[in-house]
């Protein structure tokens, strides 16, 4: 049943997403950004929470989980550390997504030939 869920919660996602691409004018780069934030939104209400302890991975894939992962580590860190926590939270929470990120372009930079538009 957690597949399921994961599938229906992660697909209504990138269903949102694929609409605004197809309807307006936004380009992919800003509905990401927009995704992020409404993460950031999201969690901070506590409203993303719930759903990804309902459904799993469907909501801490896409990238309003990222948001949401940012906001969960920046509350941690301003009880642990303080005011110094809103600089140090985010990073440490998303370090490991951030470094997969970033080593997975850089090698498809090596494998394949970019192309400038």
């Amino acid at each position: 049943m957690i597949f399921l869920k994961a599938f229906l919660v992660g697909g209504l996602i990138c269903v949102i997403g694929q609409l605004l691409i197809d309807w307006t004018k936004l380009t992919p780069a800003r509905i990401l950004v927009s995704f992020v934030v409404i993460g950031v939104i999201l969690g901070g209400l506590g409203v993303y929470q719930p759903l990804v302890d309902w459904a799993g991975a469907g909501a801490t894939v896409p990238l309003t989980g990222f948001g949401n992962t940012l906001v969960q580590g920046t509350k941690e860190a301003l009880r642990k550390d303080g005011a110094l926590g809103i600089i140090t939270g985010p990073l440490s929470s998303a370090s490991v997504g951030i470094t997969v990120a970033m080593v997975c372009g850089l090698i498809v930079a090596f494998i394949t030939k970019p192309k400038s538009k």
